[in-house]
Formats: C-alpha cells, structure tokens, sequence
C-alpha cells in the first residue's frame, strides 16, 4: 500500500474526493457527484468556496443559487431525473444558509432522492465562541442549527478534524448509492476545519466506482407471490416511483401485456405504462381516476411495485374495501414491503417483475374482467376529453390550461409540479406519454419546488423541453431561481396560473367546514375578512423583472399560441394566463382524511363533521 500524501485542506481534500466518485448500474457509469450548488457566507466562502474556486470547472462544475433550500430542489430534479444515477452536493454557510436546507433535505429523504448537503458549522476548536450566527445552548455545547438535519438525513456525521473526513465522505457515498436507503445526506463542515490542512493519503482520491446493485426476489417470497397473483381473481398492481426509479417500464410491461393485469399509478409512479396502454388506468386513491379506484375498490390482490402506500394512495385506508383484499408488495426497501400487513417481495423492481413474468408464464386474468377495465378507461376517456375541451375565446379553466399543454407538448417533455390544486388535476387527467414526463413531487408536496426543480431537469437532460406549472400562490413562495435559470440560459418554461389566492387549500376548507378562511389573495374588507377586490399583484411583470421572457395569454387560441412559442423558444419564458375559477375537474373519487372540529358553534363545520364521521366508517386496518 503506498504511503504517498498530498497536503490539502479538508474543503480541498472533499472536493478532490467527490469529483473522482462514480455510480454504475448496468454496466453504465454516472459521475455520482456531478457539481456543487452554493450560496457563499463567512462559513464557507473561505473553505468549500475556496476548494472549489481551486479545483475550477472540469473538476467540480460550480452552480450558482439563490435560495438555499431551492438549491435542494434543484440537485433533488437532477437526481431525479437520472434515476438517483447521479446527484449534486449543496454548500452553505453556517446559521440561516444551513436551516434553509431542512425543507429541501425533508422532501429528498422523503421520495428517497440523493442529495449531499454540505453546511457550514461553528468552530471545532472553539477559538471563537459564540461567533456569529451560532446557536448556544445552555447545556449542550456540542448543537448546532445543523443537528435540525439530522432526522431528515439518511446519514449525518459534523467534521471535526481533517481525519475524521475519510470514514465520513465513504460513508456519505455508501448511502448516496444505496437504492434502499438513499436521501439527504449531511457532512456538517466546521469552517475552521474547512481551511485546516492535513497529510492526506492518496488513495483517499482515487477512483471509486459505487455499484448500484439490483438485488433479486427470495426464491421463497417469489414462490408466494406467485401463488397469490395465481388464485386472485380481480388482481390489480399499483405502481410507485420505485418503477421510475430502477427502470423496470418495460419489465412492467411485459407482465401486463403478458397476464392483463391492470396497473393504477401513485403520483410518483404515473407514466409506469404509457396513457394509451389499455390496460393502464390512470392515477389511484383520493386524486385518482374512477376506473382505478373502483377497481380499487373490488380488487381481492393489490400488488404493490415501489410505493410507500401513502394516505393520498389508500385513501386513508378506505380505498381497499373487498373483505378478503390482500397485498403483494414488491419493493427494494423492506420496511415499504412489509406495509398493510403484505406478502413481502424484497428486490429490485426490474429484477423481481421479471422474476414475476416467468412465474407466472401462462396465467392470465378473466376476459371479462379485462373487458370491464377497458370500458372504464373508456369511460374516464371521455371525462378527460370533456375537462379539456374549450372555445377558442374563452378564458380558460385550469383543467383546460393542461389541455392546451397536452396539445403541445411531445414525448419527452417534462412536466413539474408539487402543490396546490394542480398535482389532483394532473393525476386525473394528464396523458403522461414517456417515463419521466410526469414529474410530480407529491411525497412532500413542497410549494416552491417547481421553478428549481426545472433548472435541475435540464442540466441533467439538455435539450429537453421542460415546463413548471405553478399557481399564484406557489410563485410567490419561492421564484428566486427564475434569476438563475436566465444566469444559465436554461430555458425552462414556467406555465404561471393566477387564480388570486389558495385554490386547494380554499377547496379543501370549504370542504371541512374552514368556509375558505384566509385562502383568498384579496384586500381586507370592512368586515375584516379577506374579502375585498384582488390585490393588485402583477407576477408576470415580476417575472419579467427577473429576466424571463413572458407571455401573457388570455384566450384559449392565445394560450395555445402561447405555449407553442415557448417550447420553440431557446430562453426561459413565462407563459402567464389568469384562469376562469368555474370548476371544470371532476370530483375526487375517494376520500381523504383531514379531521372535521367535533364540536363547533358554525353551521358549516357541524355539517362537515357529519360528512367526516360517514366516511370514517369506511376506514379500516389491513391485517
């Protein structure tokens, strides 16, 4: 073994490191860190910044952000996109820089998405003590603002000397290519330590290839997976992100078309088979389509493929309501296998649906429970083009902004959102075309991820056109990065839809007896409610201000003109439409649970609690 140093920093020596770390899965290589999102402070500036600044560009690309917490976003769309291949790293300061990261580290570890957090941290020799921005506390010297993050990471570990790097940044790594255990990982670097210099082995840089493996099914959880699908009857398979993921679309495929089996899909999973696969049925649960939860709802084997089982995908466990309904669930994670008291099938999900088709060589569902399904994708067919149909000199509705874009948009676009009222109208109706169209952060449901989380889609796939669609409310969270996409020349398109306050959530309060309290974007009327005329907000001008392109559309024919320029065009641009608030989506199809007051003086919630209580009856556990 060879003895030869090379005296660096820490920051130099992390740097070096992350630019020689690679991921391979299938014989393809990916750099596993393929650059560094930073915003500088007295933290960072003179330690990572300095590294990086030293290493230039063809070492570890630099991107320059905003916001901290949508630096996040943006590496999280990255990574994403590349099917957790490949992930960027997030420098900040210490103080504020470091506790904008906790939302952006809450939504990777939560889809389990790879990012590599970097902070900054007090001084480990506490030379100077407190310095600025640190936190004190009284019987804890050792806290941080950074610990915030450690229930939101995969793996955390503070530097505290040069040497404690080595395990630390192999561990980080370990974790960042784990397919079962990967998030938000977390090195807090103490700025003294940073900038402190060390002996550091050579064999600490060299190349490193971090296989990501694609483990395969137990014989004996294959064996019993197969004798439930064999005898189940009405037999239906949900398809999360973990489809996404390994991509296993084909492997999937091939086991539909093979046995008929029908596939419903969680936000995460859409676009697992393309729309026009008959034996696709669209999004499941609270913001599903009535083809699939009323299979759902009759099914006697559900048979999970990379899902968390989410109470938007459960209905809040009142979707799965045939008495002897039992699971299957096929997952890399066991924790996410064992969910619903189900038949475990521990594996990959490429590796184990394949394992599945052979088992299963021969077996095939009803015919007339394959006519059954496909007279309801039919049908919902039908709902679908009623939503989007609309008069070229109308003011369009919501449902009718997406389908403008469904007429636009090709294969390979990609579509982001996260929040609001969109991520239940997508679900329902969007025809996703192509295996990554459909990028729907619905794990944290975070207002603020789209713009980012654009710009990190296209530096991943360049050339791709790229749309966030964002409300009004979401827009005025988080358009900070707007600047960065114009800095980069990036040309995502942002799809901007005024409808002057909190569309879902006004809904939802509506629904729960809330009456739409403080959901409205209006002025303060004499009453003291939020009920007066729209603020006079002009968030087209402010996109403009921040260096987009805009276009304003008013008309349906104007949207769809509009949008047709902005995917021809070589700039980010805003296509900006102020919707007609008549409600055009249908309805939910299942329930979702959010807790009704159980006493209360106002008609409206009384009235909602006997709603609530109806639908609680319905609500069951799975054992």
């Amino acid at each position: 073994m060879s003895t030869t140093t090379r005296r660096l920093t820490t920051a130099q020596a992390l740097v070096r490191f992350l630019s020689a770390q690679y991921s391979e899965r299938d014989g393809v290589r990916h750099r596993l860190i393929a650059g560094t999102w930073g915003i500088f402070g007295h933290g960072n500036v003179a330690g990572i910044g300095q590294a990086l600044l030293e290493a230039g560009e063809d070492t570890m690309p630099f991107h320059q952000g905003r916001n901290e917490q949508s630096m996040v976003h943006a590496a999280v769309g990255y990574a994403r996109q590349l099917n957790r291949l490949s992930a960027q790293a997030v420098t900040t300061s210490i103080g504020p820089g470091a506790t904008n990261l906790v939302t952006g580290a809450a939504l990777a570890t939560i889809n389990r998405l790879p990012v590599l957090l970097l902070p900054g941290d007090y001084f480990a020799t506490r030379s100077a003590d407190p310095l600025l921005q640190q936190l004190e506390h009284p019987v804890e010297a050792d806290v941080s603002v950074n610990d915030t993050l450690r229930p939101v990471s995969r793996y955390f570990d503070r530097i505290t000397r040069p040497e404690m790097l080595i395990p630390a940044a192999l561990n980080a790594m370990r974790v960042l290519a784990d397919p079962a255990d990967t998030g938000a990982v977390t090195l807090a670097l103490p700025q003294d330590v940073q900038a402190e210099a060390y002996d550091w082995p050579e064999e600490f840089f060299a190349e490193r290839v971090w296989h990501v493996r694609r483990p395969v099914a137990d014989p004996y959880e294959l064996a019993e997976a197969v004798r439930a699908i064999s005898a189940a009857e009405r037999p239906l398979i949900v398809a999360g992100g973990g489809v996404h993921h390994s991509e296993a679309e084909a492997a999937l495929k091939a086991l539909v078309d093979a046995t008929g089996i029908p596939v419903a899909s969680t936000q995460a999973g859409k676009g697992s088979l393309r729309h026009d696969h008959p034996a696709d049925l669209g999004g499941i649960g609270h913001t599903g389509t009535a083809v699939s939860d009323d299979i759902a709802r009759t099914a006697d084997l559900i048979i999970g493929v990379g899902t968390r089982y989410t109470d938007f995908t459960t209905a809040s466990n009142t979707l799965f309501q045939q008495p002897g309904v039992r699971f299957v669930n096929l997952n890399i994670t066991a924790f996410d296998a064992h969910k619903l008291a189900a038949r475990p099938l521990v594996a990959d999900a490429r590796t184990g649906l394949e394992a599945l088709t052979e088992g299963l060589s021969g077996h095939r569902v009803d015919a007339a429970y394959e006519a059954e399904y496909r007279a309801g994708k039919a049908r919902w067919e039908e709902v679908v083009e009623a939503a989007y149909r609309a008069e070229d000199a109308a003011v369009p509705t919501q449902t009718q902004v997406l389908g403008a874009l469904d007429a636009v948009v090709g294969d390979d676009d990609v579509v982001i959102n996260a929040a609001g009222s969109l991520p239940g109208d997508l679900h329902k109706l969007w025809r996703a075309r192509g295996p990554r169209q459909y990028h729907l952060e619905y794990g944290y449901s975070c207002m603020g991820y789209e713009i980012p989380a654009g710009i990190g889609v296209q530096q991943a796939a360049p050339g791709t056109p790229v749309w966030s669609l964002v409300g009004d409310g979401t827009y005025l969270m988080m358009p900070t990065e707007i600047v960065t996409a114009v800095q980069e020349g990036l040309p995502v398109n942002l799809v901007l839809i005024q409808n002057h306050g909190y569309a879902s959530i006004g809904g939802l309060s509506e629904e729960v007896g809330g009456e739409r309290f403080g959901t409205a974007y209006r002025y303060r009327a004499a009453d003291g409610t939020f009920s007066g005329a729209p603020l006079p907000v002009d968030l087209a001008a402010n996109a403009a201000s921040l260096g987009m392109d805009v276009i304003r559309a008013k008309t349906v024919r104007e949207l769809r003109d509009a949008l047709a320029a902005a995917r021809a065009s070589d700039r980010p641009t805003c296509v900006y439409v102020e919707t007609d608030p008549t409600p055009t989506a249908p309805p939910a199809e299942a329930w979702w649970d959010v807790p009704v007051a159980e006493v209360a003086s106002r008609d409206a919630a009384s009235t909602a609690r006997e709603r609530y209580d109806g639908h609680v009856a319905d609500r069951r556990r799975h054992l």
